[in-house]
């Protein structure tokens, strides 16, 4: 991260590990997936109602995939917020995946002794969403509020490293490479802005290519998705930067 800025934002909210992290007042954030922004809502409104509500759901193979088939615009808020992290949570791998419907379909994870939610840190995660802005959002609608002294981390679905990824499809639309593009293009246009830039990818030719001119650094990080065991474990990232980076293998 840079060493001082005045907002933080994120466009690409996802799991929220640097936004907790950070824990700043007055970050913005967003996604597009709108079932992940309802249950960061209700993580930020009603943690002790969620918390009752994943209890009464039973983890077997047979009550998943029956939470799994239910319509979530037929629940209530609570109840809609309690499947999703469920589902999140007991699939296979923790592997956040729909088809073009826009619906859940990762198989059953297989194990019953899942912790759903902590109920420890669920009341600090959501003291911090009290005091973050927050909408269902195109990441470029997100950008377009950035100002000159702004943090922005960008974590996108990545690149593949090669062959059939269907790891970008956290909505009902791909994140292709026409998408990689329109980022990278956004990216330099609030850097010319003067806002702090970030973006985290796969280590792949074509994203080097793609923000030429920015610094980067490889860094290893850890996987646990892969249907083969042996592809499981470290891989190299890409860290781009608009500011000087000193971490990982330094590489521009």
């Amino acid at each position: 991260m840079p060493a001082g800025f005045s907002r933080y934002v994120e466009p690409f909210l996802g799991g929220g590990a640097l936004l907790f992290h950070l824990a700043r007042p007055g970050s913005v954030a967003s996604d597009s997936n709108k079932e992940l922004i309802r249950f960061y809502e209700v993580v930020r409104d009603s943690p002790g109602e969620l918390l009752e509500a994943v209890a009464a759901l039973p983890i077997t193979k047979e009550h998943y995939y029956r939470i799994r088939r239910c319509d979530p615009q037929s629940l209530s808020a609570i109840e809609r917020a309690a499947r999703f992290v469920y589902l999140n949570k007991t699939c296979y791998n923790g592997l956040h995946r729909v088809n073009r419907k826009g619906q859940f379909n990762t198989p059953f994870g297989g194990r019953s002794d899942v912790r759903v939610v902590d109920p420890l840190n669920l009341p600090k995660a959501s003291n911090v969403l009290k005091h973050v802005k927050m909408c269902c959002a195109d990441y470029e609608e997100t950008l377009s509020q950035v100002a000159r002294g702004d943090f922005v981390y960008l974590d996108p679905p990545y690149v593949p490293l090669g062959g059939y990824s269907d790891f970008k499809r956290y909505t009902s639309s791909f994140f292709d490479d026409r998408e990689h593009v329109r980022l990278a293009q956004q990216v330099r246009r609030i850097a010319e802005l003067g806002a702090l830039v970030l973006v985290s990818n796969s280590a792949t030719e074509r994203v080097k290519a793609l923000y030429r001119g920015f610094h980067m650094a490889e860094v290893e990080a850890t996987r646990q998705i892969n249907c083969k065991p042996t592809g499981r474990g470290r891989v190299t990232e890409l860290l781009i930067a608009n500011y000087p980076l000193a971490c990982g293998n330094v590489i521009s």
